[in-house]
Order: C-alpha cells, then sequence, then structure tokens
C-alpha cells in the first residue's frame, strides 16, 4: 500500500490514464478494421483521413510506436488507392 498522499494519487491519476488509453487504442483499432472491410473508394478516401489522424494522436502520446503508426498508415493508404 501506499505510504504516501503523491503516491495515492499516482495511483489515482495512472488508473484514469490507463483507462483512457485503452479506450483510444481500441477505437482506432476498430477504425482500421472498419476501413480494411470498406469496399467503395469514395468512402474509404473519406474515411482514411480520419484514421490517419487517429494513428498520430496514438503515436503522439506514446501509446503506440511512431514506426507501427507509419506501418499502418502506408498500408492502409496503400489499400485504398488499390480500390
Amino acid at each position: 500500500m501506499a505510504n504516501h498522499k503523491s503516491a495515492l494519487k499516482r495511483i489515482r491519476s495512472n488508473e484514469a490514464k490507463r483507462l483512457r488509453n485503452k479506450y483510444q487504442h481500441k477505437t482506432t483499432r476498430n477504425a482500421v478494421r472498419d476501413l480494411r472491410t470498406i469496399e467503395d473508394k469514395k468512402d474509404a478516401e473519406s474515411k482514411l483521413g480520419k484514421v490517419i489522424s487517429m494513428l498520430d494522436k496514438l503515436a503522439k502520446n506514446n501509446i503506440i510506436h511512431k514506426n507501427k503508426a507509419a506501418n499502418l498508415k502506408s498500408k492502409l493508404t496503400k489499400h485504398v488507392a488499390a480500390l
């Protein structure tokens, strides 16, 4: 058990951040999955910008690695271009 007030606060804030990161990561993964299943090029192009923005935000906040974000963006862009 924590012995300091600041340690108790850190436990609370870490839990809040963990839940927020988990939610953002899961939401982005679902968006990537949905983008991969889209067959219509216009629809996919309109959603690509949002998904890329989500990936950039995750990378900026160190929820995912910047190279993973870059790889996902590259693969998704290729997929949309091939439609």
